[in-house]
């Protein structure tokens, strides 16, 4: 009998990876990760990646399958997703989904809506458009075109405002209506949600900021710099606007402009931090929209035992 897939979210810093790695020394998982950052290699330690002897002690999938010059779908995700779940059940193993973009769930949950694909040439319009006017302008723009979707996302989101300013531009409709029609079956695998209480968000801010500073001190400066280096990369890709990266590309053209070797690392802290909460303040956003998720609060001491408790009662 296959063992049945199970889903761990949660924003980011809650203990996703250190719950799924106890997991995995109680019973034969194989991680899928649900991270449209973790999918890029070379982007390490701003993406607080697994590191190599996590990665040893259980099998992983869907990290380090695309350079960073690349850029993954959610559709894409849910299609590598299924196609993995046989692969690992046959293996004997419980396919564990973890992460925290929360996008990539909802798809997979949800199903798939017939969304027309990438369309390079309208995607470097929009850009330049947001060149000249910027993304608020766009924004504007797309809550006279589809202004369900504009009003749950954030005037500088800019990634998905070009995806679905690009959806309306291609389809002549709304995302949103695409999203209510001609969607494909979505799965009904169990959810637990490793998340704060609403009067932890002093607790899950420190561990933020806290988190940041390790990257800073483990290199991430330098990671983004060879990044840099490598000539084919630009602020306005996917892989670069991840939370961090992009602060961190702004700060080192700050430096370069001014003459200094070295950004402001105080301001990146800062900077980095604030977009860190913001990303986590979406994702809990997200999470609480998926009414059938079984929670755990992250704050709690035993946190960690309780979520190998719930699992073990849903698997």
């Amino acid at each position: 009998m296959s063992l049945r897939p199970l889903c761990l979210a949660g924003p980011t810093g809650c203990g996703k990876t250190a719950a799924a790695l106890a997991l995995a020394r109680r019973q034969p998982v194989e991680i899928i990760s649900v991270d449209s950052a973790l999918v890029y290699q070379g982007m390490d330690i701003g993406t607080a990646k697994p590191s190599p002897a996590e990665l040893a002690e259980v099998p992983h999938h869907l990290i380090d399958i695309l350079a960073p010059t690349q850029s993954y779908s959610a559709a894409q995700f849910v299609r590598d997703a299924l196609a993995l779940v046989p692969q690992i059940q046959a293996r004997g193993a419980r396919p564990l989904l973890v992460g925290g973009t929360m996008l990539y769930f909802k798809a997979l949950f949800d199903g798939l809506s017939a969304l027309p694909e990438a369309d390079a040439a309208l995607r470097a319009d929009l850009d330049a458009r947001a060149a000249r006017e910027g993304w608020p302008a766009l924004h504007a723009w797309l809550a006279t075109l589809d202004p369900e979707t504009a009003a749950r996302l954030a005037p500088m989101d800019s990634q998905r405002i070009q995806r679905a300013l690009e959806v309306c531009l291609l389809s002549g409709e709304p995302m949103s209506a695409l999203y209510q029609r001609q969607r494909s079956a979505g799965v009904d695998w169990p959810l637990v949600s490793l998340e704060p209480s609403d009067s932890a968000r002093a607790w899950l801010h420190q561990r933020l900021g806290e988190r940041f500073a390790q990257m800073l001190s483990s290199g991430f400066v330098d990671e983004v710099r060879r990044l840099r280096a490598r000539g084919d990369l630009t602020p306005d890709l996917p892989s670069m606007r991840c939370v961090g990266y992009r602060q961190a590309w702004e700060l080192l053209d700050e430096a370069e402009a001014l003459g200094r070797a070295e950004p402001d690392l105080h301001a990146l802290h800062e900077r980095g931090t604030a977009a860190t909460r913001q990303l986590a303040k979406r994702q809990i956003t997200w999470l609480r929209s998926m009414p059938a998720r079984h929670v755990v609060a992250a704050e709690q001491p035993q946190a960690l035992p309780a979520v190998m408790r719930l699992i073990e009662e849903l698997s």
